[in-house]
């Protein structure tokens, strides 16, 4: 789990937070919550207690009560691990942000396109994190996470009418139609054959002779149709 720990005094500003982060994690598919406070209260600080989850703490420097800047001092006492951004309206207290020993990730200002600029940190943390990608799907009332670079491709199973997902370890079927879980990868899958999508980045080379993609692991397939080629060629 992800938790994204916001706290701005700016009711309009922590939406537009929450609704950042939810763009940001939409082609995640990695499991988070998004907790907005107004202000480093009690129930802010029990946060800073809860290590069962790997966090991105997005923090105003001026709250109402207390300074961003030693509430970061405190987490880093706790947790060395966490990114923290700071998104503030006071440019001029960079200076002591730099300072602050914090081990932060970046300092960001409201008046300087901070969407943008937290899309961009966002997506750092993630990294810095080590968050992996996932394909999540649920079959039997059972949840399954599967880590995106590790699936090699998707085929058909026409009998049994289920999605094979072909991974480095593992064959894992669903009823989830193709189409359906290629909405939810990011766009390094394409599309081979009307029955296949494969990963891409996990391609080594391909016989375009003999339409066989040769994959990074040794495992080659045999799913490339003359309609999805020249798409294939100019992607890889």
């Amino acid at each position: 789990m992800l938790d994204f720990i916001v706290c701005d005094d700016d009711e309009i500003v922590r939406k537009n937070v929450g609704n950042i982060i939810n763009k940001c994690m939409m082609k995640n598919n990695h499991a988070y919550k998004v907790k907005l406070f107004s202000d480093y209260n009690d129930k802010f600080m029990k946060e800073l207690e809860n290590h069962n989850s790997y966090k991105v703490y997005i923090l105003d420097i001026e709250a109402p009560s207390k300074s961003g800047i030693d509430i970061a001092r405190k987490i880093r006492k706790k947790d060395k691990e966490s990114a923290i951004i700071f998104l503030t309206g006071h440019e001029e207290c960079g200076y002591s942000v730099l300072k602050s020993c914090t081990n932060f990730l970046t300092f960001i200002s409201k008046f300087d396109e901070y969407e943008e600029n937290l899309i961009n940190a966002i997506k750092e943390a993630l990294e810095l994190l080590h968050i992996k990608k996932v394909l999540t799907y649920t079959e039997h009332n059972v949840t399954y996470n599967i880590t995106i670079s590790n699936i090699l491709y998707i085929t058909k199973d026409t009998i049994n009418r289920k999605s094979v997902i072909v991974t480095d370890n593992n064959i894992h079927k669903t009823y989830t139609a193709i189409n359906e879980l290629l909405k939810k990868l990011s766009p390094v899958f394409i599309q081979t054959h009307r029955s296949c999508i494969v990963n891409k980045e996990r391609i080594e080379k391909i016989d375009k002779n003999k339409n066989i993609i040769y994959f990074d692991n040794g495992v080659k397939i045999d799913l490339l149709s003359d309609n999805y080629k020249k798409g294939l060629m100019k992607c890889v």
